[in-house]
Formats: C-alpha cells, sequence, structure tokens
C-alpha cells in the first residue's frame, strides 16, 4: 500500500511516498497501537490538569476534550502590568523499566530536522521540559526574568489569577527550517526510514526529486540530520559493468558518475567519475566539485564534443574549472585523438561554451599557406551581438606573400538583422588590398646579393552585398533590396567558387512598392544597377513606375449591369480601360558607337564601343552620357465575343506614347563632307496606336481502346489561332496626329549637297530612307514602318491514357502520360511590307520522358534565297528551286537529364546511423557554404547531365574563298552529380566540356567524409585560373569549430 511522509517549510512535515512495496501494514499496526497507548498520556506531558474520570468512556472522552483544547489554545503574553503565576506543574512519573528522571512524551508526529535537536530519550538526571520540538525553535526553558530571589540562592515565581486576554490580530511567527521545498521519494524495491538516525534508503531504482533538482540511482541514501543525500550504482557480476549509475539533473547541467554526494541546502555536490553535459559539449573528470553558483573544478578532465562513451578524440588537463553556459577554462592541455596523445596544446586553454544560439567574443583565425599568397590568417576578428536583432561580425585576412609577389590584407563587415514579423537581411562588405603584380626587379632581373625589390603598386578592390526581405502586410508598402557590386575582377581573384567565377554579370536592385487603400492604384520606385566582369556598369536612379488597375466606364456613369438588354451587356460592360506610366533615368559608362547607312562619316562620336573610367573626375562625363524619358501605356478592352460555339473573337486596342527632353538633329556639312549630329534640349513627345483582332479555337482528337489493354486511350488537342494586327507608318506620324518636331527626318533632305566621292556611299536605302530623330534613345520610339499583319500560330499537345500497374484497389486504375508538351508553330505575313513580307517559319517542341529527361529545341526556317554574302534576298525559294520551300535558318536544342535512385519516393530509405551534424555555418553571419549542397547522405548516386547546340546560318558567306564558321556555334555538354561511395563518404563533381573549341570548361571535385564528430572534406581543380586544391579537418560543433587543419593550394585563393 502506498505510505506518503511530508516535510514542509512551515510545518517541518516530511511526505515520503512509496509505491509497490515498502511499509507494509503488518509494520504499521504495532506503530498504531503504540501510538493509542500513549496518547492519553499526553495530557500531563502538555501541562493540563485532568480530574479523576467517573467511568472510562467519561475519562476518554474528557481526555480527547483536554487534546483539543492543548492543539487550539494559544498562550497568552504577561501584560506590562500583571505578572501570570502558573500553577504548580506535576512532576511526571517513569513507568517501570525506565531510567530515573525521564518523563514519558507524546507519539512522535513532527520530526525536526534541526540538528540541535537531541536524538533519544534524556541521560540520567536531566529532566524533559515537556517542550514541543518545533523546528528551529529552542529547547530550553524559557528563564523566568521577573522570578524574586529568595535567600541563599534561586528564585520564586509571582502566582496570580490576573492574566491578559490574547490579541486576536498578533500570530505568532513560525521560523523556516532548512528546507524550503516539498522532497517526493520514490523506489522500485523498498524505503527504509530510520528515525531515530534521521537516515532513508532507498532501493532500485530509487528517484529523489527535490525542487529543480532530480536525482536517480539504484540506491540513494538521504540523511535528515545533514541534509545530505548519497547515491550509488549497482555492479553487475555477470556483465561486470556498473549498472544503474547515479544521475543528477539540476538546473545547470547533467551529471552521470558512479558516486554522488549532494547538500540540499548548501547545493553542493562532490562527483567521482563523473561526466556532465554542458551545452553541446561533454565534460568528464576522475572527481568534480559543483559549487552553490554552478560552477565545476574538475581534477583530470577531458572536454570534448563526442557524445559516444569513449569519445573519439577529447581535450585533456589535469585541472578544470566550468562555467554553465559561458566557458570552459583549462591548465595546460594537450590534444588526444583516439586515446594517442598529441603535441597539440598550449599552456592554458579557454573554450567560449555559450548558452544561446550567438553571443559577442572573439572569432579565432585560421591558419595556412596559399600558392600566390603564401602564409596566412584569415577569418580573425571579433562578432558582436548587442541585443536579439543585430549581429556584427568584423574579420580580417593577413598575407605573408611568397618570392614571386609581396603580402597582402584583407577585412570584411558583415552585419545580420532581423525582427519577427517584420524584416531580416544582410550586409557585407568587403575589401581586399592585394598586389596583382609580380616582384619588380631592377636590371637584369637576377636575384644577386644586394639587390633592391620595388614593391608594385596594391591593387585596391571591394565587393559589395546586401538582402533586405520584409514580411508582406496587407495595406502597407514593401520595401526590398538585392545589392551586389563592387570592383570588376574581384570574384575572379578573391574567389574559388565557380558560380561566382563564372558569373559575368551581376545586378541590384532596391525598390519600394505600395499599393494605396481603398484606391486601385499601385505604385513602385526603383533604383537598379548592372555591372559586368569587362568593367561596363549602367545605373538607373531612378525606376518608376504607376499603374492604374482596370476600370469599368459604365460604373462611373452609375448603369446598371444589363440594362441595356443582351446587345448593351456584350457592348458597354465588357470595355474596360487600364494606364501604366513608366520613368527611368539612366546613365551608363558605356558610349554606343554612332554610324550611318554604308558607313558615311559622321563629325563627332566614335564608330566604336568605349568605356568612361568609373571615378568621381569623370562624374561630369557619366552624367552627360545618360538617358531619360517617360512612357504612357494604355491599354482598352472591348470584350470577347463568341461567333457560333466553337469560334472566340478578342479585338484590342492600344494606345503608348513617350516624352524625351531632347532629340537629335542630323545635318551634312559641305566642308568636312560628313554629318553632323547636335542634340537639340527641349520637351519632346512621340506616341502612336495600333489595332488587333485574334480568332481562336480548340480542336480535339481521340483514339480510345476497349479491353483491358495498357494504352486505353490517346488524345491530341490542336488550338490554332489567327492575329491580325495594324500600326500606322510612325515616318509620316504628323499626318495623323500632332508632333513638336519631326520623327524622322529624310535622307534626301539631309544629303541635298553631297558631292564627290562620297556619294558611294549614297544609294536609294539612305537617300530614300529615314534618320530616327531618337536613335538609341531610352525606349525609342513607338511604332515605325506601317504594319498590317496577319500571323498563324497552331498549339499541340498531345497526350496518353495508360492503365496504372501500381493500383490495386481499382479507385484511380489510371494515369496520364504526356508524349508532347508541346509543338508549337507560327509564321506571318505584313501585307504593308515593301520587302520580304513573309515572316519566317518558327518551331518549338518540348517534351519530357520517363520524368527524367527534358528536351527542349527550336528551329526558324526562312522561305527567301541569299547572295554570295549570305545575306537574304527579297526571292522566294520555290522560285529557283520548285523542291525547296524553306530553309533552315537557325536551331538550338537542350537536353536535360536527372536521375537518383530516390526520384519520385517521398522519403530515402537509406538511414544514417551517425550523430547528427552541427555546420558551422548554419545559423551564423559569414558567407554560406556553397558546396554543401551536394552533401546530402540520404540518396546514395545522382547524375545530372545537360547537353546544349545550336546551328546558326546567318550572315555565313557562300563562298569557299572566305573562312567558314563552325557548323554548331553552340555545342556543349556537362556533367555534375555526386557518388555515396560509403554510408559516410561522399564525391561531388562538375565537369564541362565546349566540343566547339575542345576545351574543358571549369572541372572541379569535391568530396565529405563524416566521422561521427569529425568530418573531413575537401576540394580539386585539376586546372584553370583556380588549379589547386584545398583539405580540412575539423570537429563538426559549432564550439570547437576552430579546432582543425586545413591544407590550401590555389593559384588564387580567399
Amino acid at each position: 500500500m502506498p505510505f506518503w511522509f511530508s516535510l514542509s517549510a512551515d510545518a517541518g512535515l516530511r511526505r515520503f511516498h512509496h509505491g509497490q512495496t515498502g511499509l507494509r501494514a503488518s509494520r504499521l499496526l504495532p506503530l498504531l497501537l503504540l501510538m493509542g497507548l500513549l496518547l492519553p498520556l499526553a495530557g500531563p506531558a502538555l501541562g493540563q490538569t485532568t480530574p479523576a474520570p467517573k467511568s472510562k468512556h467519561k475519562a476518554k472522552v474528557q481526555a480527547r476534550k483536554a487534546r483539543v483544547k492543548a492543539i487550539l489554545a494559544q498562550p497568552a503574553l504577561p501584560d506590562r502590568d500583571t505578572v501570570t503565576v502558573a500553577p504548580k506543574r506535576p512532576t511526571p512519573r517513569a513507568k517501570p523499566g525506565q531510567r530515573a528522571g525521564s518523563a514519558p512524551t507524546p507519539p512522535v508526529r513532527n520530526i525536526s530536522v534541526d540538528p540541535r535537536d537531541p536524538v533519544g530519550p534524556p541521560p540520567p538526571g536531566v529532566r524533559n521540559t515537556g517542550q514541543s520540538r518545533v523546528p528551529g525553535a529552542s529547547h530550553q526553558p524559557v528563564p523566568d526574568t521577573l522570578a524574586r530571589p529568595l535567600p541563599g540562592g534561586g528564585t520564586a515565581t509571582l502566582v496570580s489569577d490576573t492574566t491578559r486576554r490574547a490579541d486576536s490580530l498578533q500570530v505568532a511567527a513560525r521560523p523556516k527550517g532548512p528546507v524550503s521545498t516539498t522532497i517526493k521519494y520514490t523506489a522500485k524495491d523498498s524505503i527504509q526510514f530510520d528515525v531515530t538516525k534521521k537516515v532513508a534508503r532507498l532501493y532500485s531504482k530509487a528517484n529523489v526529486n527535490y525542487g529543480d533538482t532530480d536525482l536517480k540511482a539504484a540506491l540513494i541514501t538521504v540523511n535528515y540530520g545533514t541534509n545530505t543525500m548519497e547515491a550509488e550504482g549497482r555492479m553487475d557480476s555477470v556483465k561486470n559493468r556498473l549498472m544503474d549509475r547515479p544521475v543528477l539533473k539540476d538546473g545547470a547541467g547533467l551529471y552521470t558518475a558512479s558516486n554522488i554526494a549532494y547538500n540540499f541546502k548548501s547545493k553542493k555536490a562532490r562527483v567521482t567519475d563523473a561526466v556532465t553535459t554542458q551545452g553541446e559539449g561533454f565534460v568528464s573528470a576522475a572527481t568534480i566539485k559543483r559549487l552553490p553558483d554552478g560552477d565545476i573544478n574538475g581534477l583530470n578532465g577531458r572536454y570534448t564534443t563526442c557524445n559516444l562513451e569513449h569519445p573519439h578524440f577529447y581535450i585533456q588537463a589535469k585541472k578544470m574549472k566550468v562555467i554553465p553556459g559561458e566557458k570552459v577554462v583549462t591548465g595546460p592541455f594537450n590534444l588526444v585523438i583516439g586515446d594517442v596523445p598529441t603535441p597539440l596544446g598550449f599552456l592554458f586553454g579557454f573554450f567560449p561554451m555559450p548558452n544561446k544560439s550567438r553571443g559577442s567574443g572573439v572569432l579565432i583565425p585560421t591558419f595556412g599557406q596559399a600558392s600566390d599568397r603564401g602564409y596566412y590568417l584569415t577569418n580573425g576578428g571579433y562578432y558582436f551581438a548587442p541585443n536579439d536583432y543585430i549581429g556584427v561580425r568584423l574579420t580580417g585576412d593577413v598575407y605573408a606573400g611568397n618570392n614571386q609577389k609581396f603580402g597582402g590584407w584583407g577585412a570584411t563587415a558583415d552585419i545580420s538583422y532581423l525582427k519577427r514579423y517584420t524584416y531580416n537581411g544582410n550586409f557585407n562588405l568587403r575589401f581586399s588590398n592585394r598586389p596583382t603584380n609580380p616582384i619588380v626587379v631592377p636590371g637584369d632581373g637576377t636575384a644577386n646579393v644586394g639587390q633592391t625589390y620595388i614593391q608594385p603598386p596594391a591593387s585596391n578592390s571591394f565587393w559589395i552585398t546586401w538582402s533586405h526581405s520584409p514580411v508582406p502586410k496587407p495595406g502597407g508598402g514593401r520595401f526590398s533590396a538585392s545589392v551586389q557590386a563592387g570592383t570588376s575582377g574581384f570574384n575572379r581573384t578573391n574567389s574559388i567558387d565557380a558560380r561566382r567565377v563564372l558569373t559575368s554579370q551581376y545586378s541590384s536592385n532596391i525598390s519600394y512598392a505600395k499599393q494605396l487603400r481603398y484606391l486601385p492604384i499601385n505604385f513602385d520606385i526603383k533604383l537598379s544597377q548592372a555591372q559586368g566582369e569587362d568593367g561596363s556598369m549602367t545605373f538607373t536612379l531612378p525606376d518608376v513606375s504607376l499603374g492604374v488597375a482596370r476600370q469599368y466606364p459604365y460604373q462611373w456613369l452609375g448603369i446598371k449591369p444589363g440594362a441595356g438588354g443582351k446587345l448593351g451587356a456584350m457592348f458597354y460592360e465588357q470595355f474596360t480601360i487600364s494606364y501604366n506610366l513608366t520613368a527611368s533615368n539612366q546613365f551608363s559608362n558605356q558610349v554606343q558607337p554612332r554610324a550611318l547607312g554604308n558607313g558615311f562619316p559622321l563629325l563627332g562620336g566614335g564608330a566604336e564601343l568605349t568605356r568612361i573610367p568609373f571615378n568621381f573626375n569623370n562624374l561630369g562625363r557619366l552624367l552627360s552620357n545618360g538617358r531619360n524619358g517617360i512612357q504612357h501605356q494604355f491599354g482598352i478592352g472591348v470584350g470577347s465575343y463568341s461567333l457560333g460555339p466553337h469560334f472566340k473573337l478578342n479585338p484590342s486596342v492600344s494606345y503608348g506614347e513617350v516624352w524625351y527632353g531632347q532629340r537629335l538633329k542630323y545635318t551634312y556639312v559641305p566642308v568636312a563632307q560628313a554629318v553632323r549630329i547636335d542634340t537639340i534640349r527641349g520637351f519632346n513627345r512621340v506616341g502612336a496606336y495600333s489595332l488587333g483582332a485574334s480568332l481562336n479555337t480548340t480542336i480535339y482528337g481521340t483514339w480510345v481502346r476497349r479491353g483491358t489493354r495498357k494504352i486505353q486511350a490517346l488524345r491530341h488537342k490542336m488550338t490554332p489561332s489567327a492575329n491580325y494586327s495594324f500600326s500606322p507608318d510612325a515616318y509620316t506620324a504628323g499626318s495623323y496626329y500632332p508632333q513638336t518636331s519631326p520623327v524622322y527626318q529624310r535622307g534626301s533632305d539631309v544629303f541635298q549637297n553631297v558631292t564627290g566621292t562620297n556619294q558611294q556611299y549614297l544609294t536609294n536605302a539612305v537617300l530614300g530612307g529615314y534618320l530616327n530623330s531618337y536613335e538609341g534613345f531610352l525606349y525609342g520610339v513607338p511604332g515605325g514602318a506601317r504594319q498590317q499583319q496577319i500571323s498563324f500560330s497552331l498549339q499541340n499537345n498531345v497526350e496518353l491514357k495508360v492503365r496504372d500497374d501500381k493500383d490495386t484497389t481499382g479507385t484511380n486504375p489510371f494515369r496520364k502520360v504526356s508524349l508532347i508538351d508541346g509543338l508549337d508553330l507560327n509564321m506571318g505575313y505584313n501585307f504593308a511590307a515593301t520587302e520580304r513580307k513573309l515572316s519566317n517559319l518558327n518551331v518549338q517542341f518540348r517534351t519530357q520522358i520517363a520524368k527524367k529527361l527534358n528536351l527542349n529545341s527550336g528551329a526558324s526556317f526562312s522561305p527567301y534565297q541569299r547572295n554570295s554574302q549570305g545575306v537574304e534576298i527579297d526571292r522566294y525559294l520555290f522560285q529557283a528551286d520548285n523542291r525547296k520551300l524553306l530553309r533552315l535558318s537557325s536551331a538550338t536544342l537542350g537536353a536535360t537529364y536527372a536521375f537518383n535512385p530516390s526520384t519520385g519516393t517521398k522519403k530515402s530509405v537509406v538511414r544514417r546511423a551517425v550523430a547528427p551534424s552541427n555546420d558551422p555555418t548554419l545559423g551564423t553571419v559569414g558567407p554560406p557554404n556553397f558546396y554543401a549542397d551536394y552533401v546530402d547522405f540520404e540518396i546514395p548516386w545522382e547524375l545530372n547531365l545537360t547537353y546544349a547546340a545550336g546551328y546558326t546560318t546567318n550572315t555565313v558567306p557562300l563562298t569557299s574563298a572566305n573562312q567558314r564558321p563552325p557548323i554548331l556555334a553552340l555545342n556543349t555538354v556537362g556533367v555534375t552529380g555526386s557518388v555515396k561511395l560509403t554510408p559516410n563518404l561522399r564525391l561531388s563533381y562538375n565537369l564541362g566540356y565546349d566540343i566547339t573549341h575542345q576545351t574543358i570548361t571549369y572541372p572541379n571535385v569535391t568530396f565529405f567524409r563524416d566521422l561521427h564528430c569529425w568530418q573531413i572534406n575537401g576540394t580539386w581543380i585539376p586546372f584553370g585560373i583556380s588549379k589547386g586544391y584545398s583539405f580540412t579537418i575539423a570537429a563538426k560543433s559549432s564550439l570547437l569549430q576552430d579546432l582543425k587543419l586545413n591544407r590550401n593550394r590555389y593559384a588564387q585563393y580567399q
């Protein structure tokens, strides 16, 4: 039967709980009988007088009443003017068998844990005062300070019947004991409790819970007199090992040992053969002393992050101090790997151990060697975490150099910020000071004794990345940023990552967008920048767009839908208007070339592309090279109409207009026999409109098979469409809408006074043509030559319906399989064109085979002949050969194949029986590990094949005297993938080959080896600008992320 015994702070009561066995009823019954016999004697012990009972029943009633009154009565305090005289208490008599002078005591109800409380009966000659044993209270008689002295010594007590009434509002304060909360005990076998010695013993699967302290062991001994408890394990004679080791769980950590002694009053502990968990690390020692503040002092200690009972590695020190959640400090230590001591060590050890995801502290640099920079120290600095919203990482690099180049240095500032439910972002600034040229040796260039070396100028470069992502909120604006900018060639010089090295164009955008509340208006303000590795830069400051959602004019007039009947509903209810405005200001360091037809000479400008150096001295030239303008687009919808049951007609009307602050004017200069181009400032407005209509339908062709065959049906879906578009002639735009200046100048008007040899440049194409007044402007000119074109397109899709062999329930016995995802053809004819009215036939094809092979191809066929220079002329092919209608002009082919055994499955069956890794790059500020994408031990192997080919015949000379370009202008193949060689070893590879130029494009091989608590990874680049290799062996845990060994050999190393 369960038995409870409790101890509280106020009443001093202990509570025990015994589960299945413990104090049985046979043991408890004699105790209850003894308490019943001794209970009537409690009256004299409490100082109460009871008259002789008249009968046995009345005596029991009176004794019970006396006990209740004794418990509930409050002692009266003596008044200042009165003295209480107590009646003489009869001296208790000793029972037969007791020592003389001893007195009977009431049954034990309150167990005091005060060490001053005497244990057992008083010695002979000592009088028992009969005071209740309250924990913390004095057990000595209270002296009477008002006693009258007697002659010859001694005192006399005054006796009086006058007493002061007790204060009903005054409650006697009960002193607190040493125990502050309830202690709970459980044991599987039994609990032995010794009241006399104040000791409790718990056997087999014992557990003691005291507040935030929990102790489990095979045997636990609790001593109330000393407020201690001791736990021991059980030796298994068969397995010859200690079972049920003591485990102490405290607020500071978890302790496992062979013996634990704990004081639950002072919260000190002594642990033998201890292993304690502190965050991600494990501390073991021969002896551990735990202090009240939670600090740990260890003797002959070990520190490791390996979670095995016999760790693969550890840091061994004779003395060790652990401050939980902060750090581990040791004396002289050395690193032990596989129980083999290594010479790696130091005079003292300091290992940060934050109890949260991040904290401020020093970042230990990484030591290594590179072929182009010599020995180096990288990524050393400080991480500053001022609050929970921002983290700042400041690091630096130092390079010693070698016999060919001097050393350099670099610095990085990385700021990461996050505000939950609002935004998050990262800002990174990197600076590099590195001489790119070799050391200059004056004279003959030999390294003679005493010769002076001249240091080449250093090449300063930088790179900025910034990403900011807000959390979308309804009705609010959205500010976002994605910036990648810096010095040209920075990534190529300071990085070995393939994606950074091979990327030639980078773009940056900073934007703010908002939808106005209660209005159909939205706007977007954007700042953008684009740059290339060749030094080109283009800035758009700013780019503003304003849009008005689709509006229905009949709603403005208050007309209800359907008021005009069927005809009215078809007309004005489908009439819509939308508007979009775009304004941009753009400038670039690239000066575009200017040229006229047939190479006629120009005054000023250049025929080749030039670049302006990007610096503050050339700021004026950069701004003058800028372009700006405003573009308006009006969308007018006139609805969609059905023509019969199968056809649908969609008419469209659009109007566009651009505004410029300048235009070009062409003037022929007879003296120079060249054309001068002048820029005329002023407001210029150019607009154009267009009309169009499309007629389309959908045709289905199906083929169904009966029975239970594999292929049940085939469906062919065709979507033919006919489109018509019309736009007026922009050359004579002034005839149909007002213009402030001519859009085009006639060539015959410009070249009126051309004489001499320059006449050979002027053909009918120049004299009869037009010169664009807005050539090279931001938005160009809307429209152009008169266009009246009709085009045809046809879209095809083929699908199969097959029986699903995997379906055994019959609920879904069929599945669809796509044979052709798309086969599109389009061709057009322009009635208003002066030559080559028929456009090329364009074909696009795409499909997927077995869900792994994707094919995309395209081709363009021309119906015209070519001259000897490879230029198309206005003559059809069938005019020269009746059997030939089209000629292949260009073609492209792309194929990708991705395969791994787990494709199409939800979860891989391959499990990794190793400790979970803790990648230091996860959850920290800094550049990500790009090669971590290839480390996936759940997939045994994967293979990705890519192929791209391109064919073109444009401007290919037909004469054999000229050298022809290759048939395939683009012909490349690439292989990427990974192989799981062992359960913990994975190899990844990336290889490309350009078949046209017969070169290999940036190959690299990486490997990753999982060593439970360690990891080995490496990269090998066999050739190229970043030729070399790297090798790293390091601990997985982020606590020991600087405990690693690096070997690097790169031509260009970051």
